[in-house]
């Protein structure tokens, strides 16, 4: 048997500390699809991308910072037994127990000071906010960084209701759908054709929209929403929420809404192009509300919807600012996809589609075809949606 000297056993262990670090034992993968995350490159490379060790530690890595005692109720409904279970209870119960602390007696306003952001309330918006979320109309848009190119040909727009989600009608056409040169769960590369125009959300959801669901009694409170600017985006809504919000938009407008299905989502972000982005190969500031994209970025929260430029269909914040609930199930390769664009389905489905990347990724998250999954039932402060209904 051959016995190592103690100088090398130490060049081994530092040949394989090097290899670790640099990722050269295992080949590096990009870690988009897998998670919500920028900073677990490093762990891509050792272990199995689509691993369920993987797949725990992106979702932790995502909300480990968070102030928001439901990102940890949500990691602990997916993971009661898991490596952070006893820390995830440890965080809810103080910040609990923060809110809970008697709040000193309110002082004269002579000079206020500045408060410091937090999930919980985000820094103010510089419109005033509105009285009462069952009189307010939603926000217009905010101007976007770049001037919009005039819609696509065949492309329309339409509204059901004062306060129903603005409308992009889009025409039928086929599109190729995933790649080929990306993550495992985008391949393969295949053929999809919609054989029908649909409508679909100009923005996604915002927090005015849906509280007008809440002040019917037919949308629960979902985290932060009183504090949230109503001008942006939805989230801390579950699958099995936005279903609520489509029901009774449906009821509202004597129409049917719905979620997109993976592949409605898929050919509206794209815009008719096939590139990386719907803008080219190369990622470009000021294009897609992320950490590193460009302004306006806070940490806080995803921008007012419509803050970035518009795809060629005349669709804001296909990119970025939270990943968006898609109708389809699961699955993890689009190997035999339904061609015909119909949402792809399994009995007792739980675990549903994301789509879009949300503002707390970085330009890795921002290519058209990423993809993640998630438990239908469980609500993260990343996570929201926009509407389709068929177009006649």
């Amino acid at each position: 048997m051959r016995i190592l000297t103690t100088e090398g056993l130490g060049l081994a262990l530092k040949m394989l500390l090097t290899c670790a670090l640099a990722t050269l034992c295992w080949p590096p993968v990009r870690a988009a699809p897998a998670g919500p995350t920028d900073d677990l490159y490093l762990l891509a490379g050792v272990l199995p991308k689509d691993s369920a060790e993987q797949i725990e530690l992106t979702f932790w890595d995502s909300i480990k910072d968070s102030t928001h005692a439901s990102d940890y109720e949500a990691y602990l409904k997916s993971y009661p037994n898991g490596r952070f279970a006893a820390l995830a209870r440890a965080r809810i119960e103080r910040l609990k127990a923060a809110e809970q602390k008697p709040k000193a007696p309110e002082q004269s306003r002579v000079a206020p000071a500045a408060k410091v952001p937090s999930e919980r309330e985000p820094p103010a918006p510089k419109a005033a906010p509105k009285a009462a979320p069952e009189q307010a109309q939603p926000e217009a848009p905010a101007a976007a960084t770049e001037k919009p190119k005039a819609p696509a040909a065949g492309v329309s727009a339409a509204k059901d209701c004062a306060t129903c989600p603005d409308l992009i009608i889009l025409p039928a056409g086929t599109f190729t759908m995933g790649s080929n040169t990306s993550d495992p769960s985008e391949k393969p590369a295949h053929r999809v054709t919609l054989a029908k125009p649909f409508a679909i959300g100009k923005y996604e959801v915002t927090v005015d929209q849906w509280n007008a669901c809440v002040t019917a009694g037919a949308c629960p409170h979902v985290g932060g929403d009183a504090s949230r600017p109503g001008n942006t985006p939805v989230r801390d809504v579950s699958w099995d929420d936005a279903q609520q919000y489509m029901k009774w938009l449906s009821a509202q407008t004597g129409k049917a809404y719905r979620l997109p299905t993976e592949a409605e989502w898929e050919y509206a972000a794209r815009g008719g192009t096939t590139g990386k982005f719907w803008w080219g190969e190369q990622m470009r500031k000021g294009m897609a509300n992320c950490k590193d994209c460009g302004q306006p970025w806070q940490a806080e929260g995803p921008a007012p919807v419509g803050s970035f430029a518009a795809n060629p269909f005349g669709l804001y914040d296909v990119n970025g600012s939270v990943w968006e609930w898609v109708s389809d199930c699961w699955h993890n390769s689009y190997k035999s996809a339904p061609a015909d664009g119909r949402s792809w389905e399994e009995a007792n489905c739980r675990v549903r589609v994301i789509r879009g990347g949300s503002w707390r990724e970085g330009a890795s998250y921002m290519p058209s075809t990423t993809r993640f999954k998630y438990d239908a039932s469980v609500r993260n402060s990343q996570n929201g949606f926009r509407v389709v209904r068929d177009a006649q």
